[in-house]
C-alpha cells in the first residue's frame, strides 16, 4: 500500500469567470443596461476599467460578484477525514459522494502520507491493515445477526431470504464501517462557486489535515488556472498554518507545543462534556425563550393581521400544521420560498452533541444547521473512545468482538504516536466510530427540514437518535411547536398526501405514521 496522489478533474465550469464577475459588478452601476463579459474586453478603455473595478471590489470585500462563476470538480483518492474537515465544514458547496453505508470499501484504498518512511510508515500501515481486516471480518460476523433483525422487521420476506441478501449485506456494511479508519479514500462530485474557491485557496493550510488539503486545493486551482488564469491571479495568498487562530492558540496555551494532541487536557474535556450529556446523543442547551410568540407574530406580520384577529395557536398552525401548510409535505423542500414558512427563520435552537465521525459526516450535510466542529485530535485522550451501534450492543458476541477490534485499533494508533508520528497523520488512523463532540444550532425552518428527514426509520441510526433527543427536549420547552414535527410519513398523513411513505421500495417496514415520538424505536 503506497501513497497515491489525489485525482482532480475540472469537469465543467462557467465560461470566462473573471470577466463575468466584473461584468456583474459593473452592471450594478450601468446606465446602459446589462453589461456582458465580452464588454469587459471590447477596448483598451474597457480593459482598464475592468482591472480597476476588479481591484477595488476585491479590496473592499464586495465579493458577491465572484459567486456567479461555478466550478464542477470530480475528486478521487481523497480521504474521508479531508472531506469532513474541509470540503463539508461550511455551507457553500454541493457534493455527491460514494456511500460507505451501501458500497463496500476496497482493500488498500487508504491515504498514506507521502513523507512517511521507515518505522513510522511501518506502524502506520500496520494500523491501516488491522482496521481494514477488522472491517471485512466484522462484515462476515454481522450477517447472521443482521439477517435475523431484518426479518423481524420484514416478517413476510423471511420465507424467501435469498431475494433479500443485497439489502442485508448493505446493513452489514453500514455497521461494519464504524471500524474503518478516517484515512479511507472516497470519491465524489464537488461543485463550488468562485468565491468559495477563493476561500479554499486562502484557508488550505488550516487544521485538521493541511498537507492533504494543500495537495487537493492546489490541483483544483491549477485546473481553474488552465481555464482562466485571470480568475486565479487575483486570489489572496494562503494563510500559513502557523498564522491560523487554532495553531496560535495551541502554541501559546501549551508553551512551545505546536501539536494539538494533548491527552491530559483532552481527558478533562471529554469527561466534562460526556457527563453533561449523560449518555444522550444530543441535548438542547439554548433556545428562543419566547419562540411560540415570535413565530405567531411573524406569521401575523407576513399576512398583515392583528393579534386580536389571529390567535397564537391559529397562527402557529398556519405555518406548522401540514394540513394548512402543504409545503411541509413536499419532497422538494420549497419552504425557503414560501412566505408563511419563512416565519420559522425567526426561532432558533442550539444543541450539544456527541455522535460518531461517520454519523457526523452525514449530519453536516444539513448545511443550514451549522456546527462548530473540532480540531479532531484535540479531543483524543489517548485511550479507546468510540460509539457502539445499537445492533452491536444488543448481541453479546457482536459487542465483545467489536470492543476487541476497537481496542486493537487504538493500540495501533497509540504505537504510531508514541514512536513520534505526527498528530496530523495519526488523525487518519482514528476509526469512523470516534465521537465528534461539538455544538450545533439553527433556525426552526432548517431544523424542521432536518428533523422531518432524520426521524425517518431509514435515516442514519445516530442522527435518528439525536433527532429524537432534540425533539423530546423541544417538546418540554415548546410543546405547541414540537407536536407538529415527526417523521415525513406522519407529516404527509396530516397533509393528506399519499402514499404516506415517500420512500417507495425503500419503505422501512414500519407504519411510523401511527406512532407517537416517544415510541420511535429501531435496532437497524
Amino acid at each position: 500500500m503506497e501513497n497515491q496522489d489525489p485525482i482532480v478533474q475540472l469537469l465543467d465550469s462557467t465560461k470566462d469567470p473573471f470577466n463575468l464577475s466584473i461584468a456583474s459588478a459593473r452592471t450594478c452601476y450601468s446606465s446602459k443596461g446589462i453589461l456582458l463579459p465580452s464588454d469587459m474586453v471590447s477596448s483598451e478603455k474597457s480593459l482598464e476599467i475592468r482591472d480597476k473595478v476588479a481591484k477595488s471590489t476585491k479590496k473592499a470585500g464586495h465579493l458577491t460578484t465572484r459567486q456567479h462563476p461555478h466550478f464542477i470538480f470530480t475528486l478521487d483518492k481523497v480521504s474521508r477525514q479531508f472531506v469532513w474537515s474541509f470540503l463539508h465544514s461550511h455551507p457553500y458547496y454541493n457534493s455527491e459522494q460514494v456511500s460507505q453505508r451501501y458500497v463496500e470499501v476496497k482493500k488498500e484504498n487508504y491515504y498514506v502520507p507521502a513523507s512517511l518512511s521507515g518505522r513510522l510508515k511501518e506502524l502506520y500501515l500496520e494500523a491501516i491493515d488491522y482496521a481494514s481486516n477488522a472491517y471485512f471480518e466484522f462484515v462476515e460476523l454481522l450477517h447472521h445477526f443482521i439477517q435475523d433483525e431484518y426479518f423481524l422487521v420484514y416478517k413476510a420476506r423471511a420465507s424467501y431470504p435469498e431475494k433479500w441478501q443485497a439489502p442485508i449485506k448493505k446493513k452489514c456494511l453500514e455497521v461494519a464501517r464504524y471500524l474503518l479508519p478516517l484515512g479511507t479514500y472516497t470519491y465524489l462530485y464537488h461543485s463550488v462557486n468562485g468565491l468559495t474557491l477563493h476561500r479554499y485557496h486562502r484557508l488550505m493550510n488550516s487544521f485538521n489535515v493541511p498537507e492533504e488539503q494543500k495537495k487537493v486545493i492546489d490541483l483544483m486551482i491549477e485546473k481553474v488556472k488552465e481555464s482562466d488564469p485571470l480568475y486565479v491571479n487575483e486570489m489572496d495568498d494562503p494563510i500559513p498554518l502557523e498564522d491560523t487562530a487554532e495553531y496560535r492558540f495551541f502554541t501559546e496555551f501549551y508553551g512551545n507545543a505546536s501539536e494539538e494532541y494533548q491527552p491530559e487536557s483532552a481527558k478533562t474535556f471529554v469527561r466534562e462534556f460526556d457527563e453533561d450529556l449523560d449518555g444522550r446523543y444530543s441535548k438542547l442547551v439554548s433556545y428562543s425563550a419566547n419562540a411560540p410568540e415570535i413565530l405567531a407574530s411573524s406569521v401575523r406580520a407576513i399576512l398583515g393581521i392583528s393579534k386580536q384577529s389571529l390567535k397564537e395557536e391559529d397562527a402557529i398552525r398556519l405555518v406548522l400544521d401540514p394540513s394548512k401548510n402543504k409545503h411541509l409535505t413536499s419532497t422538494l423542500n420549497e419552504t425557503t420560498l414560501s412566505p408563511i414558512s419563512r416565519a420559522m427563520f425567526n426561532v432558533h435552537y442550539s444543541f450539544k452533541k456527541r455522535i460518531s465521525h461517520t454519523a457526523d459526516s452525514q449530519d453536516q450535510r444539513h448545511r443550514m444547521v451549522p456546527g462548530s466542529r473540532p480540531v479532531l485530535l484535540s479531543q483524543y485522550a489517548g485511550m479507546p473512545d468510540y460509539i457502539v451501534p445499537k445492533v452491536v450492543s444488543k448481541y453479546a458476541q457482536l459487542e465483545e468482538t467489536y470492543r476487541t477490534k476497537m481496542d486493537g485499533i487504538f493500540k495501533k494508533l497509540n504505537a504510531f504516536l508514541e514512536a513520534g508520528g505526527k498528530s496530523e497523520y495519526a488523525t487518519y488512523l482514528l476509526p469512523n466510530a470516534f465521537p465528534i463532540r461539538f455544538y450545533e444550532g439553527g433556525d426552526l425552518l432548517n431544523l424542521h427540514h432536518k428533523w422531518r428527514a432524520r426521524t425517518c426509520y431509514n435515516a442514519q441510526e445516530e442522527i435518528f437518535q439525536a433527532s429524537i433527543n432534540e425533539l423530546l427536549d423541544l417538546s418540554k420547552v415548546h410543546p405547541e411547536i414540537a407536536k407538529w414535527i415527526k417523521a415525513p410519513c406522519w407529516i404527509r398523513l396530516q397533509g393528506d398526501v399519499k402514499p404516506y411513505c415517500p420512500e417507495g421500495d425503500h419503505y422501512c417496514g414500519t407504519q411510523v405514521w401511527k406512532r407517537e415520538l416517544t415510541d420511535y424505536d429501531r435496532t437497524l
